[in-house]
């Protein structure tokens, strides 16, 4: 453990500092100022010695947080990223987009406010690529077996490195330009820079593992094409279909959903050039969706220069202390305020879109609301609140259904679940030999942790099935979800 009376000396939560609203507002970069050394180890000395870490049932990778908080007190970085790097192939990751479940099951957090866990977790690996300690690690021998991972978000780039570094030659699809899937067109600039992304790919590569962009398979490369070609075949496409809003006026020209929006302004952030870009510079933007995408959407488009965005829920607000219901150390659904909401725009609570309106160009100008109860499992109007707002761009910001249906699941000849999720074993193979399945596309769409973790305990199982037995972690089985106490 840490300092043994660090919870007591120490009982306030300190973050690193946020840039000012107006300045970051100007740019793209990232919205934190780096964390002095004295201040992390002050917040790790906060671990206390609770006999049963709790953080661990909140954090599907079996992190080993106590250790790493304790190294970090004491100031050995080295032995501190050695293990992290353990139970998490890409802490760089988590620590900067994972909502942190370890940190609301933290034992301390009963009646303190938690540890930093995830803060202490991303300065960790910062201070292990300044020093160099980050450094490929090939394999001793080869296998002679071929893997093909279709997908380079998390779980593709998780299972890709553990089976690579097993001895397996191993090549990543991807059907964008460049790697990284929603790691790199999904997430803005300003949540993580795409430099973290591209020094962990050099990792990768010069281990061993091939990178295959701009390749849609399906298309470019049938599945069965594959399955000639490879001795294992892991699909990590994620959940990308979108939840749709099929009310009155979505033909409407400027509704589009959350992610129409956000690549093109993550290319055009980046340097690149997109051709007919929609941008919401001058206009009204409302966001249709409460949760993390939309909060996205919100913080691109003030730096796009709306004229006003709002962002609408049709759940009530959530309170500000720990439901009842959702007592510790459960992941608690609370008011939280990202750097994004910091910035500005309106959240509204309650309410559900009843049409789309348009002008005599066909474009939308505005949404007619109106503010609804949950009573008995089911979204009650209340009648005479009706109101219209206005919008020239709406984003759809809902959620996805699960992994895009098309020629690659039809051409391998996966089982889909009830949920359109492809179906799949103890061992992460779908109900085609060879065929294995990891991340949102077997579990549906969740949290770039439970991506990594299940990109792990897929790579043991595609191990086992090609050699016979595995050495690897397998952190979860596909049927995981977080034990509530």
């Amino acid at each position: 453990m840490a300092d043994p009376r660090g919870f007591l000396k120490t009982r306030e939560r300190e973050l690193p500092p946020r840039r000012p609203v107006p300045i970051r507002l100007m740019d793209w970069r990232e919205v934190y100022d780096p964390t002095s050394g004295e201040t992390l180890q002050r917040q790790a000395g906060r671990c206390m010695d609770c006999g049963i870490p709790f953080c661990h049932n909140g954090c599907p990778l079996g992190n080993l947080i106590p250790e790493w908080n304790d190294l970090t007190w004491r100031g050995d970085w080295r032995e501190a990223i050695e293990r992290l790097h353990a139970t998490n192939n890409f802490p760089e990751f988590t620590g900067k987009l994972c909502p942190a479940p370890c940190e609301t099951a933290c034992v301390l957090g009963i009646n303190q406010p938690a540890v930093t866990i995830k803060q202490v977790e991303a300065t960790i690996i910062e201070q292990a690529f300044e020093n160099g300690w980050v450094t490929p690690l090939p394999p001793e021998r080869l296998t002679g077996k071929t893997v093909a991972v279709i997908g380079s978000g998390p779980a593709g780039l998780a299972t890709a490195q553990q089976l690579t570094r097993a001895g397996h030659t191993v090549a990543v699809y991807e059907r964008a330009d460049k790697i990284g899937g929603l790691l790199r067109y999904g997430i803005p600039e300003f949540k993580m820079e795409k430099k973290h992304l591209d020094r962990r790919l050099a990792q990768m590569e010069a281990e061993g593992t091939r990178m295959r962009p701009g390749v849609d398979v399906g298309v470019d490369v049938t599945g069965q094409q594959l399955r000639d070609r490879y001795d294992a075949i892991v699909l990590a496409v994620g959940a990308t279909a979108p939840r749709d809003l099929p009310m009155p006026g979505r033909e409407l020209g400027g509704i589009l959903q959350a992610m129409e929006f956000l690549p093109p302004a993550n290319r055009v952030a980046v340097g690149e050039t997109v051709e007919g870009q929609v941008v919401a510079t001058d206009k009204d933007v409302v966001i249709i969706g409460g949760g993390d995408t939309g909060a996205d959407c919100l913080g691109t488009s003030l730096r796009h220069g709306a004229r006003s965005v709002t962002q609408l829920e049709i759940m009530p607000r959530p309170t500000e202390e720990r439901p009842s219901g959702q007592p510790w150390p459960t992941y608690p659904m609370l008011y939280r305020v990202s750097s994004a909401h910091e910035e500005g725009g309106e959240r509204v609570y309650a309410v559900s879109t009843q049409e789309f309106l348009g002008d005599e160009d066909g474009n939308v100008r505005a949404l007619r609301l109106v503010e609804v109860e949950f009573a008995d499992g089911r979204f009650t109007p209340v009648e005479g609140s009706e109101r219209e707002i206005p919008a020239q761009l709406v984003l759809l910001a809902m959620g996805f259904t699960g992994p895009e249906q098309g020629s690659l699941v039809e051409q391998l000849g996966v089982e889909l679940d009830g949920r359109g999720n492809v179906v799949r074993d103890d061992s992460y193979m779908s109900t085609v030999p060879g065929v294995f399945v990891a991340g949102d596309a077997g579990r549906g769409q969740s949290l770039i942790v439970w991506a990594i973790a299940e990109g792990r305990s897929a790579a043991a199982g595609v191990d086992a099935w090609l050699s016979g037995s595995t050495t690897l972690p397998r952190p979860i089985p596909p049927t995981a979800r977080p034990v509530v106490v």
